[in-house]
């Protein structure tokens, strides 16, 4: 019984879909995705101005450093990650005048209260991160959490902001490999419309020709 429970331990530390998984890439310092910092590209949207404050909820937080780049700017920002070690983080790193709501959860199972209550998604490095069996039901996540627009009260639909990596064919992840047209794809069916792509030229290093900026906003009602 106990190997076969120390099996299963070692086993779900390799599974995407398990917390174990990313627990353990923390406690390794494999957790390459991090930046040690807010990503410049949020950076430069955050200080344009462009987007008015309102709800938002940040998929795959990790540490939360875009989560409270964002609460800076007054938006009310929902940072979600799957691990118990990134939730302590951003406890950690909590900014007293940025406050941000942090829940340690499943993406997939986020209460129900959650739906259609956000203005901003905001994703980088998470949707490259789930099993590629799942980007469909991640796809009906993201629209099920985003406002509906309301064409009587003139109020249009709610934004997703995509930083898209890795754009590349490689096999195996994560990272998997991700692709334009399949995000336009999984978001088209959905009812989103693109406002905005971009090749970014303030990417870090390392993934400069490997990303791009995707802007998207919900067109059809949430039912």
């Amino acid at each position: 019984m106990k190997q076969n429970q120390e099996q299963s331990q070692v086993s779900s530390q390799h599974d995407v879909n398990s917390p174990n998984k990313w627990e353990a890439d923390y406690e390794r310092g494999t957790d390459g995705w991090d930046l040690n910092g807010p990503t410049a590209v949020f950076k430069r949207l955050a200080a344009s101005g462009r987007f008015k404050p309102g709800s938002m909820i940040v998929l795959g937080a990790g540490r939360g450093h875009d989560a409270r780049l964002f609460a800076r700017q007054g938006f009310q920002v929902t940072a979600v990650d799957f691990s118990p070690y990134a939730a302590r983080e951003m406890q950690r790193l909590a900014e007293p005048d940025a406050p941000v709501q942090i829940v340690q959860s499943d993406l997939f199972r986020l209460p129900p209260e959650f739906d259609i209550n956000f203005d901003y998604v905001l994703e980088y490095t998470c949707f490259c991160a789930i099993d590629p069996q799942r980007r469909e039901e991640y796809a009906d996540l993201v629209a099920r959490l985003l406002r509906s627009p309301n064409p009587v009260l003139g109020k249009p639909g709610g934004i997703y902001i995509n930083l898209a990596f890795p754009l590349d064919t490689h096999k195996g992840g994560p990272p998997y490999a991700v692709s334009l047209p399949e995000i336009f794809t999984l978001f088209g069916k959905r009812g989103f419309s693109l406002l905005q792509r971009e090749i970014p030229a303030d990417s870090v290093a390392q993934r400069q020709g490997l990303e791009e900026l995707l802007i998207f906003q919900a067109s059809q009602i949430f039912s």
